[in-house]
C-alpha cells in the first residue's frame, strides 16, 4: 500500500464531477480490499447525501466541527469497506462548525482506515483551501473545458500556497473528438496525467440510481478508468475488463458539448498564470 492514506479530491470549479470521481474511486479501493472513508468536507453542501440515507437528527460532520459528536458518531457504512462522513444541510448547525476541527478528525481516520478521501468544496475559501494542506497528496479533476482548466490551474496554486502537495491529475468526460491533447493540459499544470475518464451516459445513471458507477455497470468504459485510477493511487493491480475506454463511445460530441480547442486550453491555463502574477 502507499505511504500516502489521505487524499483530497478537488476541483476550483463546480460540476467536473468531483464527488462522483471521488466515490467511485474510493469504491474501487474498497473492492480490492482496502478500508476507505470518503470524508465530505464541502462544509456548505452535502455532496454524499445520494449515497447515504439521512433524517434530519443524523449526525454529521457539522456536529462533530462545532464539538457536539465523535468522528465515530458521524460515520456511515454504505458498502463493505468503506463507510462515509456526511455534511449537513442545516445553515444554524453550518454556522456553528469549526473548520480547524478538521485536522484532529482526519488523524483518528488515518489511524483507523487505509485510505482517507476528502472530497473538497469548489471555489476559495477557509474550509476548502484547509484540507488541501492536510491531506497527504491532493488530486485534481477536471474537464478539457477552458473554464474547468483555469479553475483547476487555481486549485494548484491554493495547494502550493497551503503548503500541500499535488498528485496528479483526473481529466473526466474525455472524447476522442477535439484537437486537444489531455497529456499536453497536465504538461502545461505540470502535474502527472493520472487518468482520463470518458464521457459515458452510465455516469449520469449511477448518480441518478444513488449507486456508484463500478457497482453500477462495472463494465462500463468510466468505470474501468475509475479502478486503473484506484490502481495508480494504491500502487497495485486490479481487475480489470477488456473496455478500450474512449474508442467505444461515439465518435461526435453531442450537441450540447463543448469541445475544447488547443488554443482555448493553453489560454485559460495562460491567464491564470498571470492572475496569480
Amino acid at each position: 500500500m502507499s505511504e500516502q492514506t489521505v487524499y483530497a479530491i478537488a476541483s476550483g470549479k463546480g460540476g467536473v464531477g468531483k464527488t462522483t470521481a471521488t466515490v467511485n474511486l474510493g469504491t474501487a479501493l474498497a473492492q480490492a480490499g482496502e478500508r476507505v472513508a470518503i470524508v465530505d468536507v464541502d462544509l456548505g453542501m452535502a455532496n454524499l447525501a445520494g449515497f447515504i440515507s439521512l433524517n434530519a437528527d443524523s449526525t454529521t460532520l457539522h456536529d462533530v466541527l462545532a464539538g457536539n459528536a465523535s468522528i465515530h458518531e458521524a460515520t456511515y457504512k454504505i458498502a463493505d469497506n468503506i463507510v462515509a462522513i456526511p455534511s449537513g444541510t442545516d445553515l444554524d448547525e453550518y454556522a456553528a462548525t469549526s473548520p480547524e476541527g478538521l485536522r484532529d478528525a482526519v488523524e483518528t481516520l488515518r489511524e483507523q482506515f487505509d485510505y482517507v478521501l476528502l472530497d473538497v468544496g469548489a471555489g476559495v475559501s477557509h474550509e476548502t483551501v484547509l484540507p488541501l494542506g492536510l491531506a497527504d497528496a491532493v488530486v485534481l479533476v477536471s474537464t478539457p473545458e477552458p473554464a474547468a482548466v483555469h479553475d483547476a490551474k487555481k486549485t494548484l496554486e491554493l495547494t502550493d500556497r497551503a503548503g500541500g502537495r499535488v498528485e496528479g491529475l483526473v481529466i473526466n468526460r474525455t472524447r476522442p473528438a477535439g484537437d486537444v491533447s489531455y497529456d499536453e493540459i497536465a504538461s502545461r499544470l505540470d502535474v502527472s496525467l493520472l487518468a482520463t475518464v470518458p464521457d459515458d451516459p452510465t455516469v449520469r445513471e449511477s448518480v441518478y440510481a444513488g449507486t456508484p458507477l463500478v457497482v453500477h455497470d462495472p463494465e462500463s468504459p468510466a468505470a474501468a478508468s475509475y479502478r486503473r485510477l484506484a490502481a495508480e493511487i494504491a500502487g497495485v493491480e486490479m481487475p480489470d475488463d477488456d473496455s478500450d475506454d474512449e474508442d467505444t463511445l461515439e465518435e461526435e460530441p453531442d450537441d450540447d458539448t463543448t469541445v475544447a480547442s488547443h488554443d482555448d486550453v493553453s489560454s485559460a491555463i495562460t491567464e491564470a498564470e498571470s492572475n496569480a502574477n
